[in-house]
């Protein structure tokens, strides 16, 4: 079996791009966060914001090692072919901090890809209760203007009751009026009466 450091990086590489096309539709998915941060209302938006900026920043910096990684086992392969293409150990993992760097740089992204995923569902998850909230609150919203029409109601008839009352009270004065008329023209006509009959 051929374990030159050539070897071992094409099959480190090739490990690699398995995982990447593994993680590549989620990595695509997360493309597209900032149009769901935006559905989250504002008085929590900012705290996913700076979730998502920071899971995107992770990602960005185990990208940078891997590719630092990368650069490195290239190095050590050129310095190994310059000295005879092999490792004078019969180790075939004698540069071990290689191998253990690209590892790392594999499971840092890796890592990344999952604080991407979780930052995902709690952005949908803060999505869905943000709509939930906004129904909630469109109906409290028709709830008040509903109340409010049947205030605007009950003010109408409370001042009709009221015009209504006014008329009742004034049309009582008036026959009380009417009623002490008829007792004063009564009771002069029965003093007429009574003063020709003994006169």
């Amino acid at each position: 079996m051929n374990n030159s450091p050539t070897t071992l990086f094409d099959s480190y590489e090739q490990d690699f791009q398995q995982f990447i096309e593994t993680i590549r539709p989620k990595l695509e998915g997360n493309a597209e966060e900032p149009a769901e941060i935006q559905g989250i209302p504002q008085s929590i938006r900012a705290q996913y914001q700076s979730r998502l900026r920071t899971a995107k920043a992770d990602l960005a910096r185990y990208k940078k090692l891997f590719k630092d990684s990368q650069a490195q086992v290239a190095r050590s392969d050129l310095f190994s072919s310059k000295a005879g293409g092999f490792s004078s150990s019969d180790d075939p993992y004698s540069d071990n901090s290689d191998r253990s760097r690209l590892l790392a740089g594999t499971s840092l992204l890796e890592d990344g890809s999952k604080r991407l995923q979780e930052s995902h569902r709690i952005a949908l998850e803060t999505e869905d209760q943000g709509a939930e909230i906004l129904m909630n609150l469109r109906t409290q919203r028709e709830q008040i203007e509903n109340s409010r029409n049947t205030l605007y109601t009950a003010d109408s008839a409370i001042d009709r009751a009221s015009g209504t009352l006014k008329k009742m009270i004034r049309r009582m004065y008036q026959q009380r009026l009417v009623t002490a008329a008829i007792i004063t023209v009564l009771v002069l006509l029965i003093g007429v009466i009574v003063w020709e009959k003994f006169s």
